[in-house]
C-alpha cells in the first residue's frame, strides 16, 4: 500500500487557488485511489513568519476547516496538526545533522530572499531566521517520517521533494536502509488560477479571492478583475483572460464553449463577470456554510485533529524505532 502526504501552510485565509490548485485535487484523490492519505497543517512552518499567537491558532481553524468544508473524510484521509507530531522534530535534527549546509543555500526560497537582500544593497542574511534557512529539513521530516512514497505538488515544489529524498539517500548510505525515499507527482488535476490583477493567485501578490468571503464580497472582488479595454460589444479573446481561465476551474467542458462562444459573439466585462460569480457562488455556498458551521463549533475540528495525530502518531513512532536502532542501537 503506498503512502501519499500533502501539506498546507497556515499562514492566513484560505483563497481560490489553495482550494482549485492543492486541497480540491487532494482530496479527490483519497476519493477515488486506493492507498493511504496523511494530509497535515504545516502550522510550525508558519513560526517563520507568522509571530501573534492568536493568529497563529486562528489560522490552523481555519485550514483545518476548509479542509473539512470542501469534502475531506476523517475516515478516508488522516489529517492531523504537524505540532502534535514531536517525532518530526526528532527526526529535523538528525536529518539536520547529516545534511550539507550547501544544500540548504540552494533552496530556491532561501535564494529568492538573499538575492533581493543583494539587488536593494542590503545585508544577504536580513530577515532570514534560522527557520527560514532550516526550513527545507524540516519539510524533509514531515514527508519522511511517515514513510511517504508519493508527494503531490507544483512545479514550484518539486525541489522540497527532491531534497527530502537526497536526505533519504544519505541516511540510507550511512546507515543501512533506513527511510523511503519519496518520489514527487506533479498534479495533473490541480490548477494555477490568475489572481485579480491577472498573475498567479498567491498572498504574496495580494491578488487573491479569498474562500469564505460572503456572497456580497465575493462578486465585489471578482467584478475587481482586471480586463482589457475592449468594447461591450466587441469580440473578446478567452487567451490570456483571468475571467475565463478561472471560470474553466468551476465549469464542465460543454459550458466552457458555451461562455467561448459568448466571448467570440462580443459579451461585456460585466456580463462575463456576473457569470463568473454565479457559477463560482454555486459551487462554494454549501461549502461556506459548512465552514462557519464549523468555525463556531471548533470542538468537532479539535475532535478530527486529535483522532489525526493519534492515528499520525502511530506511523511515526514506527519509524522512529527504525530511525534509532539503525543509528544509535539504541
Amino acid at each position: 500500500m503506498k503512502t501519499y502526504l500533502t501539506g498546507i501552510k497556515a499562514t492566513g485565509s484560505q483563497h481560490l487557488g489553495n482550494m482549485v490548485g492543492a486541497i480540491r485535487p487532494a482530496i479527490e484523490f483519497s476519493q477515488n485511489e486506493s492507498g493511504r492519505f496523511l494530509y497535515f497543517i504545516a502550522d510550525y512552518h508558519s513560526l517563520t513568519t507568522v509571530k501573534k499567537a492568536k493568529d497563529f491558532s486562528e489560522y490552523v481553524y481555519e485550514v483545518a476547516a476548509t479542509w473539512l468544508a470542501l469534502g475531506l473524510d476523517p475516515e478516508k484521509a488522516i489529517l492531523y496538526k504537524q505540532s502534535d507530531i514531536p517525532e518530526i522534530f526528532e527526526l529535523t535534527w538528525i536529518l539536520a545533522c547529516n545534511t550539507p549546509k550547501g544544500d540548504l543555500n540552494r533552496a530556491h526560497a532561501y535564494k529568492a530572499i538573499v538575492q533581493d537582500n543583494e539587488e536593494a544593497g542590503r545585508d544577504p542574511d536580513k530577515s532570514v531566521n534560522a527557520g527560514l534557512f532550516n526550513y527545507p529539513v524540516l519539510m524533509a521530516a514531515d514527508i519522511l517520517l511517515f514513510d511517504t512514497n508519493i508527494v503531490p505538488v507544483g512545479k514550484d515544489q518539486v525541489q522540497h521533494v527532491e531534497m527530502a529524498r537526497s536526505m533519504a539517500q544519505r541516511i540510507n548510505q550511512l546507515y543501512g536502509d533506513t527511510l523511503v525515499e519519496p518520489q514527487e507527482a506533479l498534479s495533473v488535476s490541480g490548477q494555477y488560477i490568475p489572481g485579480l490583477d491577472g498573475q498567479k493567485m498567491s498572498k504574496s501578490y495580494d491578488n487573491t479571492i479569498p474562500l469564505w468571503v460572503p456572497e456580497k464580497r465575493l462578486k465585489k472582488l471578482i467584478n475587481k478583475i482586471a480586463t482589457d479595454s475592449t468594447g461591450p460589444d466587441e469580440p473578446k479573446s478567452t487567451e490570456g483572460s483571468a475571467i475565463f481561465d478561472i471560470y474553466k476551474c468551476f465549469s464542465t467542458k460543454e459550458e466552457q464553449d458555451a461562455f467561448a462562444k459568448q466571448f467570440a459573439e462580443g459579451i461585456s466585462w460585466g456580463e462575463a463577470k456576473a457569470a463568473l460569480f454565479e457559477k463560482v457562488n454555486a459551487e462554494l455556498a454549501g461549502p461556506r456554510e459548512e465552514y462557519e458551521r464549523l468555525m463556531n463549533n471548533r470542538s468537532e475540528i479539535d475532535a478530527v485533529l486529535e483522532t489525526g495525530a493519534k492515528k499520525a502518531r502511530a506511523i511515526a513512532q514506527e519509524t522512529m524505532k527504525r530511525v534509532r536502532k539503525n543509528l544509535t542501537n539504541f
